[in-house]
């Protein structure tokens, strides 16, 4: 009897290890002028960058627009507004729900490390040519429509 053999992981070949390291990597290193200069984390300044380009939205929202866990959303929009850089509103739409917008002293910070981490992230792509980055950009949408796709589909 013929035993197949099992197939053989490389982890630095294998794709989602490596988009993994290097949006580490690359969020460690935009992290810095966050967190050193304006003590946020990394999901609270999500939470502000999004509010930041566009404009309020539900904790939900937040949820889908990022890509992260409610925990991690509720925990970040909490210390964000006990900072008074976020202010949660009750939807209109629905009771049970809070609409979370930035406060002035949120729009300062988005304004001021917006800029900052354009430059972090010019940084860590000096190495690309612009054609690079457009290559890189888009086949990475692409990975990501498609792992979405995917995704829908598991039971």
């Amino acid at each position: 009897m013929s035993r197949a053999r099992p197939a053989s992981l490389t982890l630095d070949e294998f794709l989602p290890y490596r988009l993994s390291v290097a949006a580490n990597v690359v969020s460690q290193h935009i992290a810095r002028v966050y967190a050193e200069q304006y003590g946020l984390s990394t999901q609270e300044w999500r939470l502000i960058a999004v509010l930041g380009e566009d404009g309020d939205r539900t904790q939900l929202d937040l949820v889908k627009r990022t890509r992260m866990d409610k925990v991690p959303v509720s925990r970040a929009a909490r210390a964000l507004e006990e900072r008074g850089l976020v202010r949660r509103t009750r939807s209109e739409r629905d009771a049970r729900s809070r609409r979370l917008s930035l406060t002035a002293a949120g729009r300062r910070i988005y304004e001021r490390v917006a800029p900052a981490a354009l430059s972090a992230e010019a940084e860590v792509l000096s190495e690309l040519a612009p054609a690079e980055r457009a290559v890189l950009r888009s086949l990475l949408e692409r990975v990501e429509r498609t792992a979405s796709r995917v995704l829908k589909q598991d039971p």
